[in-house]
Order: structure tokens, then C-alpha cells, then sequence
């Protein structure tokens, strides 16, 4: 089977984490009787530099002509200054918007390998955690009305939270079917005491809920969600969310890991077509200097191959390959701790190693 998907490398550190991939997914192919089609298109600050645009045209032409997109990173410092309308991160909205992609899914697993890497005390570590955060991702006050105007201090900024029956309900529907295959749980996070919009968000999953009679549903402020992925990360199975909660509390999640380098994710629609990513950003800083971890990069085609493309055994080869990896002990700078009895590697060594281990 031959499968044409489209790349978009971005800035920083992009090239190199989605050049990782794509040895790992051209591995996988060989032996396993596919082939890639891989076509580069320019989104971020590259495309800014090549064309004056975030989002070119042809990118969205190509990118809804493939079978699926993976993205790198955008944005860095050097784009910082330019107006809210041209920064790179307009590609980001624009994208999804394209694609029509409403659901963004980000799982977030301890490995026990990296324990030690995580944040959280032994107490809380040795029970491990396996979530997965479902985030709202074409709503909400990323997409509302905002603007600026004079109010009776001078001038003031706002941004509009917004959300529909219709809106709710496609995303809730994705969590309840994500933990009708997991350990039937979900954890459906608002701020109800307080936002209107969270109070619809609240009557709609209750209703939905009765849909799923086996699977177990709480409500959670975002707030108390905040502090007990921290305190019992293990509780939570499914998490479900707004675009803003989901983008700061999965961030929250990726530090529990060991890293962010770590988190893969998927954004996916009404078509099996989907934009694959880890949930880190281009970290310029060591851009060119092969200390980007590729594993969230990796693991983002994982989930490409499984949920695009219907390629569940070659995503599972993946997925052992980088624990396999990561038990033998080799660690990019990120994850590597104080450790002394690990192996810390560059971007390209581990993505030999994974592919090893394929």
C-alpha cells in the first residue's frame, strides 16, 4: 500500500525531529510491505520567510490532498514581533481550520524506564499513569470574537469564550468512544461554577454520558484537574476538555512524563485524515545541535499509522520500540536526568536505536 503524506517541517528544530519519523516510518514500510509518499509544504515561520505568509495556499491544497499531514513545529523568536495576524501560530489555527480537525488527542503515559525523570515523589510515580487528554481544538476562546477598544479605564483587550450543542457534543462523543476502548473512564473538565459556556459544556456531557451507561463519568473544576494531576495522576483515564483547558492542562501532563518531548498527539475530524505532532514547540535554542528528542515525533506517526491509516501492528511496532529503547537505557538530553547509569544520545542516534528495535 502506498500512502502520500504531506510534511510540514516548520522552524527550529522541525527538520530534524520530522526527518526522525520519516526514517522510522520508511523503516517500518520496508518491512512491512508499504511505501511512503513524503512531500515537504511550508507552514510557520519558514513559509513566512519564503513567502510573506503563515499559511500559503498550496500548503492547504497539498495537505487536503494527502492522507495525512505530519507537522514538526513553528514559531521561534525571530517571528515574535510581527503582528498577531501574520505570526507563525496563525498556520496552526488555519490548519485545523482547513482540515476540518475539532478533536486533538494527546496521550500521556509514564513509561517506568524514565520514573526517575518525572517530577512527581515515588509514591506517586510507582502507581504510573496512562491518560488520554481529548481537547476541543476548533472552538472556544481561541476562535471567538476578540479585538481591542476603549472601555472606561482606556484602552482594553478581550477574547470571546464560545461554544455549541454541536461543538460539545462531536468532542465528547470522541472521548466516550476513546474510553469505550480504554479502562471506560472519563473525566470531563469545566469551570461551571463560573463561565456560562461551561455550563452548557456540563448539560451536554451529563446527557451524553447517559448514552454510555458503562462507562464511569465525573465532572471536575479546572482548577482542583490542575492540582490532582499532580497529587493522583492515575485517577484520571480519559480526560475531556476545552480548546484553552485542554492546551494548558495536557501541557501540565507532558512535565509529568519526564518531558515534553515525549507527548505525541493527533488532531483528527469527520474524515480519517489527521494532523500528527508532538505537543512541544521548535525550541530554537538547540535547533541544528542533534539534542532534540524525536520520540514525541516518533510516537505521533505511531498514531498516524493507527488511526489514519488502519496500520495498527506496525504503529504497535513502533510504540515497543521506543520502550524497548528507552529500558536499555538511552536518553537524549531532556530525559537523561542525573542518572548515571544511562546512555545520553543525540536526535539522530536515537532514531537509529528505535528503528533497531523495530
Amino acid at each position: 500500500m502506498k500512502y502520500n503524506i504531506a510534511l510540514i517541517k516548520g522552524d527550529g528544530i522541525g527538520p530534524e525531529i520530522i526527518d526522525g519519523a520519516c526514517e522510522v516510518l520508511e523503516f517500518v514500510g520496508k518491512k512491512y510491505g508499504h511505501s511512503f509518499n513524503f512531500v515537504p509544504y511550508l507552514a510557520g515561520g519558514a513559509a513566512i520567510d519564503a513567502t510573506g505568509e503563515p499559511l500559503p495556499e498550496e500548503t492547504i491544497k497539498g495537505c487536503l490532498a494527502s492522507d495525512s499531514i505530519m507537522l514538526g513545529a513553528v514559531g521561534g523568536p525571530k517571528w515574535d514581533a510581527l503582528p498577531g495576524n501574520i505570526r507563525p501560530e496563525k498556520a496552526l489555527l488555519g490548519l485545523r481550520s482547513a482540515l476540518g480537525v475539532y478533536s486533538n488527542i494527546r496521550p500521556a503515559r509514564l513509561f517506568k524506564s524514565l520514573a526517575s525523570a518525572s517530577p512527581l515523589d515515588k509514591k506517586i510515580t510507582s502507581k504510573g499513569f496512562d491518560i488520554v487528554i481529548v481537547r476541543e481544538l476548533t472552538g472556544g476562546i481561541y476562535f471567538g470574537v476578540n479585538g481591542r477598544r476603549e472601555g472606561k479605564d482606556g484602552l482594553e483587550a478581550y477574547d470571546t469564550e464560545c461554544y455549541s450543542v454541536k461543538e460539545i457534543e462531536r468532542i465528547g462523543r470522541v472521548a466516550f468512544k476513546q474510553a469505550m476502548g480504554r479502562r471506560k473512564k472519563v473525566t470531563s473538565i469545566d469551570k461551571a461554577n463560573v463561565l456560562e459556556s461551561s455550563r452548557l459544556w456540563r448539560e451536554v456531557m451529563h446527557r451524553l454520558a447517559s448514552e454510555y451507561p458503562e462507562v464511569e463519568y465525573e465532572d471536575m473544576l479546572v482548577d482542583n484537574a490542575a492540582m490532582q494531576l499532580i497529587k493522583n495522576p492515575s485517577q484520571f483515564d480519559v480526560i475531556v476538555t476545552s480548546n484553552m483547558f485542554g492546551d494548558i492542562l495536557s501541557d501540565e501532563a507532558s512535565q509529568l512524563t519526564g518531558s515534553i518531548g515525549m507527548l505525541a498527539s493527533s488532531s483528527l475530524g469527520a474524515s480519517k485524515r489527521g494532523l500528527y505532532e508532538p505537543i512541544h514547540g521548535s525550541a530554537p535554542d538547540i535547533a541544528g545541535q542533534d539534542k532534540a528528542n524525536p520520540i514525541a515525533t516518533i510516537l505521533s506517526a505511531a498514531m498516524m499509522l493507527r488511526d489514519s491509516l488502519g496500520r495498527k501492528r506496525e504503529a504497535k511496532a513502533i510504540e515497543k520500540a521506543v520502550e524497548k529503547t528507552l529500558r536499555a537505557g538511552y536518553r537524549t538530553p531532556d530525559i537523561a536526568g542525573e542518572s548515571k547509569t544511562v546512555k545520553v544520545i543525540g536526535t539522530k542516534e536515537m532514531t537509529q536505536r528505535i528503528i533497531e528495535n523495530i
